[in-house]
């Protein structure tokens, strides 16, 4: 490795590890060494320390000893006169650094407790977001399971000029990359250059602007070190597994702009100990050979305009990028973004005009592949400000097409239609809402893009099913309401087919394995009276997405004969999990939160447990930022759920699940379920009380506690007592 390289990094490492030791001292002088020391709503303390090391650094006191491992791990400088290997004298330092910066922020967050957003999306007077909380984290996780976010990208710096900045976040947007932003170049500030050209910022458009200095790199590194803890399965202080998987899964790389100082030297040798390499613009010493990384270690003096491309190329990352002919960028990191009332030209739908979409299928000689049609007004046509009607209907025929795949397909065009840079789709069927930009205006965009994205995007996702596709798209009110009379018919059709499927008239499940590159041991079984935890799968898409790839992660399973009803235990189901987990598992339960609870990764809409006091079973949601009456908050719950781990008493669910007939059977059902917070009791409102008079108990809605009436078991026992909760009478679940 680079004498001169590494000589700047073991000098950048001391620089370091004084500052941030100085910092502790006067800390621990002012505050006491008692006094409590977080990242902001985080299981994983100080990520980086607690993944390396095991150390849960909790107080200023715990820092004393993570300074002495920094001052073990610092090498010597580098002698002008001897010649050594000095790579591993490098990592060494470079990992000191990240321990010691780890420090300095978690003490900032004490000494300067605004200085970060601590938000998703920056604030109108503060760019810098911080550390992503834990929601923020398993929320974005989700993108790093399913392969649509397959890395990152962390920036340090910025480059020449705004326009420069704006091009680069865009390709690397492009490829599905989240980019990490931090410090400055000559004062300037790379969140600043893309404010600068209108580019929106933050975690929905997958551009996270982490801090102004370079200590704020420990928080990529920190989100690198929680996908291994809390997708891998990897325990904390397995500092070689949390290594090799990010080495091997988290496809990062950091790309340095200007001049680079001792102390990026620094954080470039810390995250090369990941496999991350560094790419820079500037005239630097590089590091070819392979070794730690997959290809070279630093590589320098690269164009801007080959930068990106560069770096995708020597971090070994395939980037699989579909080209749709239209005129704005396309790709997953648009997903997030808002069209405001500033930028909006046109909108469609919403409740503000008729707005409908529905795709049905057809014969063969019905469908004329590629046809897009627009009848009506185009968006060319109309004026700033402007209301149309629309109605977007998709014909698709197939082969292999089946009535059953209709839903799943046109549940694609959320986020087909919202990948267009510019545009943003909400809801669906009859509910959608179409709003259109001023810069894709400006850009040629029309109605009849949004035909020709769906036309492609459609072949090439479901290709496998699909043969021809033809879209129409309508902006005439009395077309509108004609289809949407259309639409009605079809969803009350579909509606009426999932509503009478139960686990008991189908001898088919589903598996999906898709989180298993994350958690080994996790198999989800989805039946149709159990959504997927995660709640983007139901029985159907299992179905539909065996169609499309035999060999992929959702695959049949024989229920077998009944083992337990009331558990939701089959001998088929039993045998393909212990198969599928490599024995790690060897039986689940569908419908118990006690017995043999089904195993998580990570992506759970909501966690269940017991709440033994109560007799009863909590449910608490990702969203929900607050304490829980069992004691502990979402993400603490969260770290005793993932990884592929069985914990009798505590359970990921979905959403959906929560109404089904099948929820918590074992346990006695709804009638179990004491306590879950406003927010989502808010939100399943309509389904949830359709269940409790299914239940014969309509006034069980209202008996059922939340944040409001209290965070502690003692005041939910209270509640219950007070509203005679059917759950105190029943058998006891513990």
């Amino acid at each position: 490795m680079s004498k001169i390289i590494c000589s700047a990094a073991i000098r950048g490492a001391h620089k370091i590890v004084d500052m941030a030791e100085e910092k502790f001292e006067e800390a621990v002088k002012k505050y006491g060494p008692e006094h409590e020391v977080a990242f902001p709503n985080t299981a994983y303390y100080l990520p980086i320390i607690y993944s390396m090391l095991g150390a849960p650094v909790q107080q200023l006191g715990d820092m004393k000893e993570i300074f002495q491992e920094c001052r073990k791990l610092l090498p010597p400088p580098v002698s002008r006169s001897v010649w050594l290997p000095y790579l591993a004298h490098a990592l060494d330092a470079g990992m000191a650094t990240f321990f010691a910066e780890e420090m300095f922020e978690a003490i900032r967050y004490i000494e300067e407790p605004n200085f970060y957003t601590k938000t998703e999306d920056p604030t109108a007077d503060n760019v810098w977001l911080g550390a992503a909380d834990d929601v923020i984290f398993r929320k974005r996780g989700v993108e790093f399971v399913d392969g649509t976010a397959p890395g990152f990208a962390a920036l340090l710096g910025a480059p020449k000029d705004s326009k420069t900045a704006a091009e680069i976040a865009l390709e690397l947007q492009e490829k599905n990359l989240y980019i990490f932003m931090h410090d400055k170049s000559d004062g300037i500030s790379m969140p600043d250059q893309l404010a600068k050209e209108n580019v929106q910022l933050g975690w929905s458009t997958r551009l996270a602007s982490f801090g102004p200095t370079y200590t704020s790199a420990v928080f990529a590194i920190g989100f690198a070190c929680r996908v291994a803890l809390a997708f891998g399965g990897i325990k904390p202080g397995d500092f070689k597994g949390n290594l090799i998987y990010n080495k091997d899964r988290t496809f990062a790389f950091v790309i340095a702009f200007g001049p680079v100082s001792d102390e990026w030297y620094a954080n470039a040798a810390g995250a090369i100990n990941w496999g991350f390499p560094t790419i820079s613009d500037w005239d630097i010493p590089q590091v070819l050979p392979t070794g730690i990384c997959t290809y070279e270690h630093v590589v320098s003096n690269v164009p801007h305009g080959e930068i990106v491309q560069k770096a995708i190329e020597v971090r070994g990352l395939k980037v699989s990028v579909s080209k749709i002919d239209i005129p704005t960028a396309y790709g997953p990191a648009f997903e997030g973004e808002r069209i405001r009332k500033d930028d909006l030209y046109l909108e469609c739908g919403g409740g503000r005009t008729l707005g409908v979409e529905v795709l049905i299928s057809k014969e063969m000689d019905e469908i004329q592949d590629g046809l897009v049609t627009v009848e009506g007004p185009e968006m060319s046509d109309v004026e700033l400000g402007a209301k149309l009607p629309l109605a977007i209907l998709v014909e698709v025929a197939g082969r292999q097409m089946q009535s059953d795949f209709e839903p799943i397909l046109e549940r694609q065009f959320h986020h087909l239609i919202n990948y267009a840079q510019g545009i943003m789709h909400i809801g669906q069927r009859n509910i959608m809402w179409v709003r259109v930009g001023k810069a894709a205006i400006e850009k040629g965009f029309k109605f009849e893009h949004i035909g020709r994205l769906l036309h492609g995007k459609l072949h090439q996702d479901f290709g496998a099913i699909i043969d021809k596709i033809q879209v129409k798209i309508y902006t005439e009110e009395d077309k509108v309401k004609e289809i949407l009379e259309l639409a009605k018919k079809v969803y009350a059709a579909r509606d009426e087919r999932l509503g009478s499927m139960t686990d008991e008239t189908e001898e088919v499940f589903y598996s999906c394995t898709l989180c298993q590159s994350f958690a080994p041991s996790h198999v989800c079984v989805i039946t149709p009276e159990r959504v997927g935890m995660c709640g983007a799968y139901n029985w159907l898409d299992g179905k539909a997405s065996y169609e499309i790839n035999p060999t992929g992660p959702n695959q049949p399973i024989e229920k077998g004969d009944v083992i337990d009803d009331s558990l939701g235990q089959w001998t088929g189901i039993n045998e393909f999990v212990k198969q599928a987990s490599r024995g790690k598992v060897e039986q689940v339960s569908a419908y118990s939160l006690m017995v043999d609870p089904m195993t998580a990764c990570g992506c759970f809409e909501c966690i269940a447990t017991m709440l033994p006091m109560c007799n009863g079973i909590m449910i608490v949601n990702r969203d929900y930022m607050g304490m829980t009456p069992s004691g502990m908050k979402f993400t603490t719950l969260a770290g005793m759920v993932g990884g592929g781990q069985v914990t009798p008493g505590f359970l990921g669910v979905s959403k959906h699940y929560i109404c089904s007939r099948k929820f918590m059977k074992a346990e006695g059902g709804l009638k179990r379920v004491v306590w879950m917070p406003k927010i989502l009791k808010e939100e399943i409102r309509e389904r949830l009380e359709k269940r409790c008079e299914e239940e014969g108990l309509p006034e069980l809605f209202d008996m059922i506690a939340d944040d409001e009436v209290g965070t502690t078991e003692d005041e939910v026992l209270a509640f219950l007592q007070e509203k005679g909760h059917p759950a105190l009478s029943m058998e006891s679940a513990v």
